[in-house]
């Protein structure tokens, strides 16, 4: 809850800070874009918060996304499937890779991060011969779909701004997954899992089966983000399209509390940190820092803000140690 607390005011200082720089950042359209980016990028992040809490790691997100993304219209407006046979069709691809993913992990004893780089290549690999490096998109086709994301729901009068569709569909994952997380045996043996895999499978765990349902959840969540992307920007090319989403998932994730050695996660925290690095995105752009420099931007506060854990950490073992002698 602290974490949560000091996260939330540093999310508020750099809102403060980029309007002070650049007064454009409460225009009406920019705070639409940027409800509707952290709310696509919150999913992502609350989605690999399963992966992170059981130990693991998934870097095959961006790619999902990409094959997910480009396969929807690929498959409704070139190929002619229709869209209730090819989103469930997208969604069991997407669960059956999470699966795929989990069971060399926990059967053959690969390392989750070898098994998620590999699929982070093949994936994007596929999507590419798939649609023949092709750029894909709806056109003017599927309009209905696409509206329940660009649909912006206007809560208060008063207010020019409109709340995007997306937002609300990414509350609602959310406080699924928080509850999964806090309130289900599932969610406990997942943490039970990342903290010591070893003494969760003595006390009677099916660890295997909790590792492979985390990354079922992962991926089946990562897919229907891909779905959301593609909606939301209307066309993509395979080449590039969800390139380093897994790097922002895996940081706003780290940034909101789970530890990436496994068994500790935080929900809300997982959002605040998604929302934090989309306002840092969106103050190089109005601020006019280089966005050569995105990278090194983002990659320091992640670091301070990992350094700034583990002192903590550091600090309150002492303390108890002082308090215990």
């Amino acid at each position: 809850m602290k974490k949560n607390l000091g996260l939330l005011i540093l999310l508020i200082v750099a809102c403060i800070a980029t309007y002070l720089l650049n007064e454009r950042f409460l225009a009406p359209v920019n705070i639409e874009n940027l409800l509707r980016r952290t709310a696509l990028f919150g999913l992502l992040s609350v989605a690999v918060s399963f992966v992170i809490t059981s130990g693991g790691i998934d870097l095959s997100i961006g790619s999902v996304v990409c094959l997910v993304g480009t396969l929807l219209p690929w498959l409704t407006t070139n190929q002619g499937v229709p869209v209730a046979i090819a989103i469930p069709l997208l969604l069991i691809t997407a669960l059956a890779l999470g699966a795929i993913h989990g069971t060399l992990i926990t059967r053959l004893r690969l390392q989750p991060f070898i098994v998620t780089l590999c699929g982070l290549l093949m994936y994007r690999g596929m999507a590419r011969g798939i649609t023949g490096d092709q750029t894909q998109g709806f056109g003017l086709e599927c309009e209905g779909l696409r509206s329940l994301v660009l649909h912006k729901y206007t809560l208060w009068g008063a207010l020019p701004i409109g709340i995007p569709a997306v937002v609300f569909i990414t509350a609602a994952v959310s406080v699924v997954a928080a509850i999964i997380m806090n309130r289900t045996p599932a969610g406990l043996y997942l943490k039970a899992v990342g903290k010591n895999e070893l003494a969760a499978r003595y006390s009677g765990v099916n660890t295997s089966l909790i590792t492979i349902m985390a990354y079922v959840a992962c991926s089946s969540l990562v897919g229907f983000g891909g779905m959301l992307f593609i909606l939301d920007v209307n066309s993509s090319q395979p080449a590039d399209f969800g390139n380093f989403y897994e790097l922002y998932a895996i940081a706003a994730a780290v940034l909101g509390g789970c530890s990436l050695r496994g068994g500790e996660s935080s929900i809300a925290g997982v959002l605040i940190g998604a929302a934090l690095l989309q306002v840092l995105r969106n103050a190089i752009v109005l601020v006019d820092i280089p966005t050569q420099m995105e990278f090194a931007i983002i990659g320091g506060v992640i670091l301070a803000g990992v350094c700034a854990e583990e002192l903590a950490k550091a600090a309150h073992r002492a303390r108890a140690l002082r308090n215990h002698l």
